[in-house]
């Protein structure tokens, strides 16, 4: 719905865009481009897959020239015959239609959160990274995906609901440990950009819970613990739209904690609120994990406190046996890097 990277690009290189896009479109076996250099026509190819998550069924090209020419031949490699392709184009073009249906009457918030909800409740994560993984067709036809295929899902689903989405793409970090690329996307809502990580909540959810970590952060915010983009995506800033401030689940005061943990506590259900009531320190911390085993108590319950240190959001289950005194700090995509490409 949103050409973003395509206009960002210079003629020649969207001359490049729209050449590939049909030629693919077409399922050409191979057809002419403007002749750039390899690494730029590999961008441009990247970035085409990005706005156009529709393209599923190709994942490289090789080309070739003849010198003096002023294009190249551009030899696209697909993952299927074109039999196969427009088979499983059908199919996919069928189960999105199916998956918007329900959501088209949706507020622009509620569409967002139709979305999020399906992925952290129909997909997982595919540690064998299959090359399907990495587009719609591992998420929405397989039930898993890495990063990238999981973003490219999203807007995929934003485009047929009329949210406007564009998909970011973050930096490897070798000297911390992060050795791949990293996608998420940023949605255009009532009140502004805000951005949108759903494998970070995916990885986070689980055990009928659904997270919001990563929903509607500014650039403050997610970049807390995610690397610099590779390319300029549009900026997240403003008024506080973060799912557990809209929703009254960002406390500021141990008191508040108190009166909240109540009901889930008597009701046996998880809880997860939003700590913002200053840094959370260990401290802090100790002094809310101490709290709520006290409430706990009171019900012949114990409180297993995990936590997510960068967005500072806890989760609490009143259990019978408790697995760990101590708080045990979470770590978004299970520990796993997502690569990007």
């Amino acid at each position: 719905m949103e050409p973003y990277y395509y206009r960002q690009m210079d003629k020649t290189a969207q001359a490049a865009y729209h050449a590939m896009k049909t030629g693919i479109t077409a399922l050409r076996p191979s057809f002419s481009v403007p002749k750039l250099d390899g690494p730029v026509l590999s961008d441009i190819f990247f970035k085409l897959r990005l706005d156009c998550p529709e393209i599923f069924y190709v994942t490289g090209f090789s080309y070739r020239y003849a010198h003096g020419a002023e294009n190249v031949e551009l030899v696209p490699e697909y993952l299927f015959d074109k039999k196969k392709v427009q088979e499983h184009q059908k199919a996919l073009t069928a189960r999105v239609e199916k998956l918007a249906r329900p959501a088209r009457a949706l507020s622009p918030l509620e569409k967002e959160r139709y979305i999020h909800n399906f992925i952290c409740a129909n997909v997982r994560y595919d540690k064998l990274k299959k090359p399907y993984s990495h587009e719609i067709i591992g998420p929405l036809g397989q039930g898993v995906g890495v990063c990238e295929g999981i973003a490219k899902s999203v807007k995929i689903l934003c485009d047929a609901l009329g949210l406007p989405c564009v998909i970011a793409i973050s930096r490897e970090n070798p000297d911390q440990g992060i050795k791949y690329r990293h996608a998420w996307n940023i949605l255009t809502l009532p009140g502004g950009r805000r951005h949108l990580d759903a494998t970070f909540d995916l990885s986070l959810s689980g055990d009928g819970i659904v997270r919001y970590d990563y929903f509607n952060l500014t650039d403050e915010q997610l970049f807390r613990d995610h690397q610099p983009l590779v390319y300029p995506a549009p900026a997240c800033g403003g008024e506080d739209l973060r799912y557990y401030r809209e929703n009254k689940l960002s406390l500021t005061r141990m008191e508040d904690v108190q009166k909240r943990c109540q009901m889930p506590l008597r009701k046996g259900r998880p809880f997860v609120f939003h700590w913002r009531g200053g840094y959370l320190t260990r401290q802090v911390l100790m002094d809310l994990t101490a709290m709520l085993e006290q409430e706990a108590a009171q019900k012949g319950k114990h409180a297993a406190v995990s936590f997510n240190w960068p967005q500072a959001v806890i989760q609490v289950r009143f259990v019978e046996t408790l697995p760990q005194a101590e708080p045990r700090q979470e770590e978004a995509n299970e520990g796993e890097q997502y690569p990007g490409e």
